[in-house]
C-alpha cells in the first residue's frame, strides 16, 4: 500500500472516529449546559407535608427541560429493610434498632446517589424527612467529599385541613397501609408524624443554617423563604416552586382544526381552516357549554388557524406568541415527500434524531420545549384553561404532564378534533380524550423503521449546540402561506449567488475539520 492510500486511509478512520462520537454524544438541552457540576436536592419536613409531591413534580419539570434528574425516596428503601410495617412504633426516636436500620437506608440511599451523578445524571432528589441536624449534617459532609452541590427544600405547613386532606389523598393508599380501614390509617400517621416533631429542628436562617442554599414553601406556597441561591439551576428551581399551586382544576388540551394545510399534506405556514376545521370549531364550542366550562380560560397561538377556532367559542380568549407552532424554516409550507426530494439530507437527519433536529433556518423540538416553559409556569398557576394549538406545541405540553421523555415526545399522537383533559392527581395526571365526531386528516408520522448507519460521514447528528446543517440556511418568511398565495419555489440560496471561483473554492474544504491549521490553508470559511 502506498504511503497516500496509508495516509487517506488514516483520515477517513479519524474521520469516522469523529463521525462516531457526533452520533453518540450525549443528548443534553439548553439547560444541562447551565449546570457545572452535579446538584443534591434535599428535601425537609416532617410526614404529610407533600415533599414527595414537590420531589416528583420537579423532577419532572427538570427531566423536561432537559437536567437529567431522578429522586431517591427513602421510604422505599426503608420498605425493602424492613417489609412488613406494623405501626408508628417504628419510627419513635428512643427505638434504637429502628433508628439504625434508618440511618442505614439513609447511608445506602446516598450511596446510590453518587452513584448516579458519578454516571451522567445532574441532579438527584433526596426525598425524606431530613429533620435532624445530625442527618443534615451527614448530608453536608457527603456532598462536600463527593464535589457535589447541594440545595436543601423545606416544607412547612401548620394547616390541619391540608394536612388531613394530604393523608387521605395519599398516605391511604401508601403500601404501609394496605389495610383501607381510613380511621386506623389516620390515627397511626398522625402518632408517626408526633415520632418525628419531637426531635425535628427546621432549618434557622438566621444562625446555624445562614450559609445553606435553601427554600422553604410555608403552607404550601401561601409564602416562601429563600436563602443564598448560588447558581443558575437553583434559581430554576426556586422560580418552579414559587409557580406551582396545589388546588383543584383541569387543563384541556387541543389542536385547531384541520386546515387547508392540513388537507394538502404541507407543514407550517399560516393557514385558515378548512370546512371541516369549521365544523370542528362548532363541536367544541357545543362540548364547553355540555361540561359547563364556565370559568374557563381559552388560549391560542397568534396563527390564524387557531384564532379562527377560537372565535367560534363566543368566549373571550388570549393570543401567545410562544403558542406558535414549531418553525420549519427552509422547510415551511413543503410536503414531506417535497422536502425528501428537496433537501435529502435534511429529511434524513430529521429522521435521525427528531427531538433534536433543527430545521435550516427554523427550530428543533429542544428549542421549543425552551420556548414553551413560561406557558407550563402559567398552566400550573391557573384554574381551568383551553388551549388551542398546534401538533409539536401540544406533543411538548403533553410530554411535560405524562413525563415523557425526548426520544418519545416528537412520536406522541395528538390528533385533529380531539380534545384531552388533563387533571392533576396525587403523584400524576389523569388524562381522559374526548374525539368530537368531526373527521380529519391524520397528520401522524411514525417512528421510522430501522437506524440510519452510524458508518455515514454525510448524516451528522444536529442539535441547539451542534448546527451541523448545510451552509445554505435561507429562511422563508414565517407567517406565508401558500393557502393564499400561489406556492412559490425558494429564493436562491447563498451558494448559488456565490461568483464561480469562490464556489470552486469553498468545494475544496468541503469535509475538513478545521481543526488542523495545516489541513485548512488555502480554505475559504463562509
Amino acid at each position: 500500500m502506498s504511503n497516500t492510500q496509508k495516509d487517506n486511509g488514516s483520515a477517513n478512520s479519524s474521520e469516522a472516529k469523529k463521525t462516531d462520537q457526533r452520533m453518540n454524544e450525549k443528548k443534553c438541552s439548553w439547560a444541562s449546559y447551565m449546570t457545572n457540576s452535579p446538584t443534591m436536592i434535599v428535601m425537609i419536613g416532617l410526614p404529610a407535608r407533600g415533599k414527595t409531591y414537590m420531589s416528583k413534580k420537579l423532577t419532572r419539570y427538570l427531566n423536561w427541560i432537559g437536567v437529567p434528574t431522578k429522586v431517591f425516596n427513602l421510604g422505599v428503601y426503608r420498605r425493602e429493610a424492613v417489609r412488613a410495617y406494623k405501626s408508628y412504633d417504628f419510627f419513635r426516636h428512643d427505638n434504637e434498632e429502628a433508628m439504625k436500620i434508618r440511618k442505614h437506608c439513609a447511608l445506602v440511599a446516598l450511596q446510590d446517589v453518587k452513584k448516579y451523578l458519578t454516571e451522567g445524571g445532574q441532579i438527584a432528589v433526596f426525598d425524606a424527612t431530613n429533620t435532624t441536624r445530625e442527618r443534615r449534617d451527614l448530608i453536608q459532609a457527603f456532598v462536600k467529599e463527593n464535589a457535589f452541590k447541594v440545595f436543601f427544600v423545606e416544607s412547612v405547613c401548620d394547616d390541619p385541613e391540608v394536612i388531613a386532606a394530604n393523608i387521605l389523598e395519599v398516605k391511604v393508599s401508601s403500601p404501609d397501609y394496605p389495610e383501607t380501614h381510613r380511621e386506623r390509617v389516620m390515627d397511626d400517621f398522625l402518632k408517626r408524624i408526633e415520632c418525628y416533631k419531637v426531635t425535628y429542628q427546621p432549618l434557622d436562617p438566621d444562625d446555624y443554617d445562614k450559609d445553606l442554599s435553601f427554600i422553604k414553601v410555608i403552607n404550601v406556597g401561601r409564602r416562601f423563604l429563600v436563602n443564598r441561591v448560588q447558581d443558575y439551576i437553583q434559581s430554576k428551581i426556586v422560580y418552579y416552586l414559587m409557580n406551582i399551586h396545589v388546588h383543584s382544576h383541569s387543563i384541556y388540551l387541543c389542536r385547531h382544526g384541520e386546515s387547508s394545510h392540513n388537507v394538502e399534506g404541507r407543514i407550517g405556514g399560516d393557514s385558515e381552516l378548512s370546512p371541516r376545521g369549521k365544523q370542528f370549531a362548532r363541536a367544541l364550542r357545543d362540548f364547553i357549554d355540555e361540561h359547563k366550562l364556565t370559568d374557563l380560560k381559552v388560549w391560542t397561538s397568534q396563527l390564524r388557524r387557531t384564532i379562527q377556532t377560537a372565535e367560534e367559542l363566543g368566549v373571550p380568549y388570549e393570543q401567545w406568541k410562544i403558542l406558535n407552532e414549531i418553525d420549519a424554516g427552509v422547510c415551511e409550507e413543503m410536503t414531506y415527500e417535497m422536502i425528501q426530494e428537496t433537501f435529502p439530507e435534511e429529511f434524513a437527519l430529521r429522521d435521525q434524531d427528531k427531538y433534536n433536529y433543527r430545521y435550516p433556518g427554523g427550530e428543533s423540538y429542544q428549542d421549543l420545549v425552551q420556548r414553551l416553559e413560561p406557558v407550563i409556569m402559567e398552566l400550573e398557576r391557573q384554574g381551568n384553561v383551553l388551549v388551542i394549538c398546534h401538533q409539536a406545541v401540544m406533543r411538548c405540553l403533553l410530554a411535560y404532564f405524562l413525563d415523557k421523555g425526548a426520544d418519545d415526545l416528537p412520536y406522541m399522537k395528538c390528533p385533529l378534533h380531539t380534545v384531552l383533559k388533563l387533571t392533576p392527581v396525587a403523584y400524576g395526571c389523569k388524562v381522559e380524550m374526548f374525539y368530537l365526531n368531526v373527521e380529519a386528516v391524520n397528520t401522524h408520522r411514525d417512528r421510522p423503521l430501522g437506524q440510519i448507519s452510524k458508518d455515514s460521514s454525510v448524516i451528522l447528528r444536529r442539535n441547539s449546540y451542534t448546527p451541523l446543517s448545510s451552509h445554505d440556511q435561507t429562511k422563508r418568511p414565517r407567517l406565508y402561506s401558500a393557502g393564499n398565495q400561489p406556492w412559490l419555489p425558494l429564493a436562491p440560496t447563498p451558494a448559488a449567488l456565490m461568483p464561480d471561483e469562490r464556489q470552486s473554492q469553498e468545494s475544496l474544504c468541503e469535509g475538513n475539520d478545521f481543526e488542523n491549521p495545516e489541513e485548512t490553508s488555502g480554505c475559504v470559511r463562509v
